[in-house]
């Protein structure tokens, strides 16, 4: 847990897009940050609702306030009243997740005195007509942060929006509570082996392009193992397509959204995620599947992803959109076990040193200290 004699004189209002049970590896960051500061200090959090009015509840210690949303444009939710949700408030910090252009807007409209701290989640890929009426309000709460912290060395020194700001960018990697994910559940993982087999790879995430899956699947025609991919999203039906063009509908399962994922993790012998772009800023996904002692295959993009799970200590790095390699990754960790289970030893031991909930909630608080 986070410490300090003065904490409970400490007030943190976190905005971000959703908070859980709503789905994304921004909304779990923001629930085990909340989780590990709230014993600490006082902690209320304003997110988008995914409904047309404004819920207001107790959770995770925190008062959890869900403006009302007229629904999505560009992923982002559309709130109207958000900057009078945000107005005479006078938290101590104000703690921004971005990218949420709204939210950034929403503030500087409120005149919050609080100190502003940034968590610089990812670049705004794409969407050029969005950014170029988004970008000068994004960059002016960006000017005005006390600090802004980015998660991990790798994205901070390889982002465009972040070029101007380095001197004030503090690196704090996201974490996890590990000890669920290291949990055995033989039960669980005996039904999955027995209705898929015990040959099993495993990969997690939201079914979008930039996750590239399509290139898993077509490495799946060279492998002699099962994929279990649990996700849902936009391309679910492309992936359905692809499958049937490579010809791996007896090995490739699309399983949906899944609300347990460690017997998963447990059934497999690793975890691929094979992303094609720096949309892919972290990979949550890999923190989980280190906790849970299998190893990753990832792939070298432009972001914190190889970062996280180093290749050859915790797994295989591979280029980007190269079905090929993707097999040979797969193959070599399916064909020597003693490799899988070094690589899995390491990922466990990396997790619980370097990508902890605790460790990232103590270092946020000692950014909120430097800016105070």
């Amino acid at each position: 847990m986070v410490s300090c004699g003065e904490t409970h004189k400490l007030s943190v209002l976190h905005i971000g897009k959703f908070y859980p049970p709503h789905r994304g590896g921004v909304e779990t960051h923001l629930h085990h940050l909340v989780s590990h500061q709230t014993p600490q200090m006082s902690v209320d959090v304003v997110v988008a609702n995914d409904r047309p009015f404004t819920e207001t509840e107790m959770l995770d210690g925190a008062k959890i306030t869900r403006v009302a949303s007229l629904g999505t444009l560009a992923s982002l939710p559309i709130c109207p009243t958000l900057p009078w949700k945000l107005t005479g408030r006078n938290e101590t910090i104000v703690h921004l997740h971005v990218p949420n252009p709204w939210a950034a807007q929403a503030y500087l409209m409120s005149g919050h005195q609080g100190k502003l701290v940034i968590t610089h989640h990812a670049d705004t890929i794409g969407k050029r007509k969005l950014r170029k009426f988004v970008d000068p309000f994004v960059r002016k709460a960006m000017t005005r942060a006390a600090a802004v912290i980015v998660t991990s060395q790798r994205y901070l020194h390889s982002s465009d929006e972040l070029c101007d700001f380095h001197d004030k960018c503090r690196v704090v990697p996201l974490g996890i509570d590990g000890q669920p994910f290291a949990a055995e559940v033989p039960h669980q993982v005996r039904a999955i082996r027995e209705k898929y087999g015990s040959r099993l790879i495993v990969a997690v995430g939201r079914l979008v392009s930039y996750k590239g899956f399509e290139y898993l699947l077509e490495a799946m025609q060279e492998v002699d193992a099962t994929l279990l991919l649990i996700g849902s999203g936009p391309v679910f039906h492309e992936l359905e397509s692809a499958i049937r063009r490579f010809g791996v509908g007896n090995k490739a399962h699309l399983l949906g959204a899944v609300e347990d994922l460690v017997p998963y993790y447990k059934a497999a012998m690793m975890l691929v995620l094979p992303s094609v772009s720096r949309a892919e800023s972290f990979g949550m996904v890999q923190v989980e599947a280190m906790a849970a002692g299998i190893p990753v295959i990832n792939t070298e993009i432009d972001s914190g992803v190889p970062e996280v799970s180093l290749d050859g200590v915790t797994g295989i790095t591979v280029p980007p959109r190269d079905a090929r390699a993707l097999a040979q990754a797969m193959r070599t960790l399916l064909d020597f076990p003693e490799t899988r289970a070094n690589f899995g030893l390491a990922g466990a031991v990396r997790a619980q040193q370097e990508y902890s909930a605790q460790r990232m909630a103590a270092s946020t608080f000692e950014v909120y200290q430097s800016v105070l």
